[in-house]
């Protein structure tokens, strides 16, 4: 990731919720991001095959109330921080047996967005004291998206 970018990322973290993060925190962050927006998808795919598309529609993302609010929060900072383009850049995925529609696409740096400020959330719920995650916050946060995502 270009240091613009990573100073972004910093920033973010400090914007959404006073959290001290570093290049280090990167490549936990990105694993996180490719895994649940998989994790989306895969449910999106299954989705669209019940409906008999042979392409994601936006409404096949199982998109939670509470994620939903994290994307409109998300927006909200953006307009401070603008890591939107980096996020855009992040929203990968492997091939799926469906691919997503352009609309669909195009919602993955808002979802990846609020993906991200929830990720941040978490941690402060799972330690309020916490100021630079370390591993074993990374490990529950990572837990907990696993049961729901």
């Amino acid at each position: 990731m270009p240091v613009m970018a990573v100073s972004r990322f910093e920033r973010f973290f400090r914007v959404a919720a006073e959290l001290d993060v570093d290049k280090s925190d990167l490549k936990r962050y990105n694993d996180f991001i490719s895994e649940k927006l998989y994790d989306l998808l895969l449910i999106a795919e299954a989705t669209a095959k019940a409906n008999g598309r042979d392409v994601l529609a936006p409404w096949d993302l199982p998109i939670s109330k509470g994620l939903q609010e994290s994307i409109h929060r998300f927006r909200d900072i953006d307009q401070e921080v603008e890591l939107a383009p980096i996020l855009q850049q992040l929203a990968t995925y492997p091939p799926m047996d469906r691919a997503p529609s352009e609309e669909t696409e195009a919602r993955f740096p808002e979802i990846v967005g609020g993906l991200s400020l929830a990720l941040a959330h978490a941690f402060k719920i799972i330690d309020p004291g916490v100021k630079n995650p370390q591993t074993k916050h990374w490990e529950r946060a990572i837990a907990i998206f696993d049961l729901l995502l």
